[in-house]
């Protein structure tokens, strides 16, 4: 159910707004606003230094707005805790498929970040980007022949998801060195946002099944044109628990053991991500440093008991660095009421900037960008502008009185919002812009309608 706001409560945008002069000491992923959104003097909302309706005015609307300071605050916290609880090598990947452009890659780069990615693509983008191949890892559980050699070419780590990609790879005898991989296994630990099972086979299209370990391990130490660097788990999305990423460290570790009995020098694992963030209220993810310490503390007690050397240790989150970093900017438009039922709010985007309320039932909450101080008087259902019964962005949403022309802002859309974005109904895709210290730059160009037909072809036998 796409519900969000409590009906009945009566506050305003201002409740949302993080502690000021504190964001040093914030985890990102705790807070619904970017740390540095505010109220100014005009009573809009702020963000990175700059008014929220100015921008709408300047670049249009729906408007993705990414706060530079908030993402890398994010990206700080994530690389200074794996230092501070891992005496150990640690490296950082960000999970860019939740959002991989060039500025964003940019960004996760010079703050020490590797980049995760999962098709030639997002490879291309963040080499693009200037990211060392060195710090780029290369996921996908079907990846083409094409992938495969553009990723032998740029000297980045692939991490092999299956047999047929496995057998594949120790064909390629072509590279001038042996190719680098990691090996992504199932680990038997699934995991949901306020629960996890435990199996002995996790029903998923990822990952090597762990019954076939011995005979994968074994293949590998007999292939001398791959150099087995790592292995490679990841148990789910959106998690609050601490428990399953202790359970998952510990497994790996067993696994680094078993491997050393076919002669692999495998020096790193990465545990995947996962660490959820707020969307509403009620949410209570750990913090970035919480999680980071409880994944280390049972990899050295793990490597301990096996008395094993500590393994570089890798973690690739994605939702959890991008996410609140980025707010939606919104232009309100016609209304409907059906009394004794709702009041449908509808507003310039919708599900094909922001696919997950449709395709997950995701809740999110918003404000009035120029009402942020209004009480919330209004229960509203927002709804997009596709030709879709379905395309509602909140249900029960708690607004100020609305106007057409009002600016809503939708919080946390930096994860799966415009990389998932598609030109549904023909609607061009929205542009993005990074803010900081009062300055926007433009990162995402919107879409013209020029662009959408760029592709299209149109036969002279059908031309009239």
């Amino acid at each position: 159910m796409v519900s969000t706001h409590p009906v009945g409560v009566q506050n305003a945008g201002t409740q949302y707004l993080p502690e000021q002069n504190t964001s040093t000491n914030i985890s990102p992923n705790q807070e619904l606003l970017p740390l540095t959104a505010k109220i100014n003097g005009q009573g809009n909302l702020e963000i990175g230094g700059c008014d929220v309706t100015t921008l709408v005015e300047q670049f249009g609307s729906p408007l993705y707005i990414l706060d530079e300071e908030t993402l890398r605050t994010a990206c700080q916290q994530y690389r200074d805790s794996f230092e501070k609880y891992y005496p150990g090598e640690s490296q950082v990947l960000y999970a860019s498929k939740a959002w991989n452009c060039l500025a964003v890659c940019a960004i996760a780069g010079s703050e020490g970040l590797g980049i995760d990615v999962v098709s030639g693509g997002e490879l291309y983008t963040a080499l693009t980007a200037g990211v060392s191949p060195a710090k780029i890892y290369l996921h996908g559980n079907n990846k083409s022949l094409e992938e495969l050699r553009l990723a032998i070419d740029a000297d980045v780590t692939i991490v092999v998801d299956n047999w047929y990609e496995l057998r594949t790879l120790a064909t390629l005898t072509q590279a001038q060195q042996p190719i680098r991989i990691m090996l992504r296994l199932t680990p038997g630990i699934e995991c949901h946002t306020h629960e996890y099972i435990r199996t002995g086979h996790l029903d998923s299209k990822f990952g090597f099944d762990p019954n076939d370990l011995d005979e994968v391990f074994q293949f590998v130490s007999q292939q001398p044109s791959l150099n087995c660097v790592g292995l490679h788990a990841h148990i789910g999305s959106q998690i609050f628990e601490r428990q399953p990423h202790q359970d998952l460290a510990a497994v790996m570790v067993q696994w680094l053991r078993d491997a050393s009995k076919y002669g692999l020098n495998i020096t790193e694992l990465n545990v995947g991500g996962g660490l959820g963030i707020k969307y509403v209220e009620s949410d209570d993810p750990p913090s970035i440093d919480e999680w980071v310490k409880a994944i280390c503390e049972v990899v050295q007690q793990a490597c301990a008991a096996e008395n094993l050397p500590l393994p570089k240790l890798l973690s690739e989150p994605g939702r959890s660095l991008i996410a609140t970093s980025c707010v939606t900017a919104y232009t309100i438009g016609s209304s409907k009421t059906i009394p004794d039922i709702r009041t449908y709010v509808s507003i310039d985007g919708g599900m094909s900037d922001n696919p997950r309320p449709i395709t997950y039932q995701s809740v999110y909450r918003a404000v009035i960008a120029n009402k942020l101080s209004a009480p919330h008087t209004q229960t509203v259902t927002v709804a997009g502008k596709h030709c879709e019964s379905g395309d509602i962005l909140i249900k029960n949403a708690q607004l100020p009185k609305t106007e057409p022309g009002d600016i809503l802002v939708v919080m946390a859309t930096g994860a799966y919002n415009y990389s998932m974005a598609s030109n549904y109904n023909r609607l061009p895709r929205p542009a993005a812009v990074v803010v900081a210290n009062g300055e926007a730059n433009l990162i995402l160009q919107r879409e013209t309608y020029q662009d959408l037909i760029r592709q299209d072809r149109l036969p002279e036998r059908l031309k009239n």
